[in-house]
């Protein structure tokens, strides 16, 4: 066992947990903000390292910083300016081309708008589930227990007891471990549910949850392989090396990205 992976993760926990519970959503929009220009630094460092593209950063910190804003915009307005951001984007980018006489190429802008989909627009979810949904509050704690259970349990069980490797995408990866962690994201979620409904007298459906869970946990792994398979396209190891046994910040959230709009409209239809 990494023993700097389980301390980082011991001090990690926490300080989510601070967030979520007693900042408002002012202070979640501006810290996923935050959050997200870090992960598209990480990211758009990795195509320059692996000399792949040249993204244009500033672009994407502008879309990352509009997250701390996202609680202005009335509710009814927020996923129609979700939508906005992106054609706006790709006008900018294609404007930027044009302004520096085609200093940057489409694989440029390219990397670039999918930097903003992959890690901005995905983040955003996060701050809507938490203040917009009914229970967001609790809710938003299923994203969180079923990435991280998905990717505890899937690397114990897979040093454990992993024999048969899933993909070449990350060759530490096993069926076993894969197996493991969708059970031991049920597992965590089904305790939290009855911590939810015995201590805190707020009831979610066995059945709908575990459904949901089921469902987030796979795609847990498809984000972890997703990431996985940008670093080896770019070359790298890790995003960078901010938390220590973690890698970098992207690194650390790429699961919770990916799974935060599944889950907002799976507790939709809830």
């Amino acid at each position: 066992m990494n023993v700097k992976r389980v301390v980082s993760g011991l001090v990690l926990f926490p300080l989510v947990a601070i967030l979520l519970v007693f900042g408002n959503k002012y202070v979640v929009d501006v810290a996923i903000s935050i959050i997200a220009i870090m992960s598209l630094h990480e990211f758009y460092k990795a195509f320059r390292t692996g000399e792949k593209a040249k993204p244009i950063d500033w672009i994407g910190y502008l879309a990352a910083g509009m997250i701390s804003l996202i609680h202005v915009v009335p509710i009814s307005l927020i996923l129609k300016t979700i939508g906005l951001l992106l054609p706006v984007s790709i006008l900018i980018l294609f404007l930027h081309v044009i302004i520096t006489n085609l200093k940057y190429d489409i694989k440029d802008i390219t990397v670039t708008f999918f930097g903003i989909c992959y890690i901005v627009i995905f983040l955003m979810f996060i701050p809507i589930i938490h203040e917009n949904l009914p229970n967001g509050k609790f809710l938003i704690w299923y994203v969180f227990f079923t990435a991280w259970g998905t990717d505890i349990f899937a690397y114990i069980v897979g040093k454990l007891f992993g024999k048969h490797h899933f993909t070449q995408i990350s060759p530490n990866k096993t069926v076993e471990g894969c197996i493991g962690g969708v059970f031991g994201a049920l597992l965590l979620v089904t305790l939290y549910t009855i911590a939810c409904k015995n201590i805190f007298n707020v009831e979610f459906q066995y059945t709908t949850v575990i459904i949901i869970t089921l469902i987030l946990s796979l795609l847990s792994q498809i984000g972890d392989l997703a990431a996985s398979s940008i670093k080896r396209y770019t070359g790298i190891k890790d995003f960078s090396n901010l938390i220590p046994g973690h890698g970098g910040m992207l690194d650390r959230i790429d699961s919770i990205i990916f799974i935060a709009p599944f889950a907002y409209f799976l507790f939709m239809l809830m």
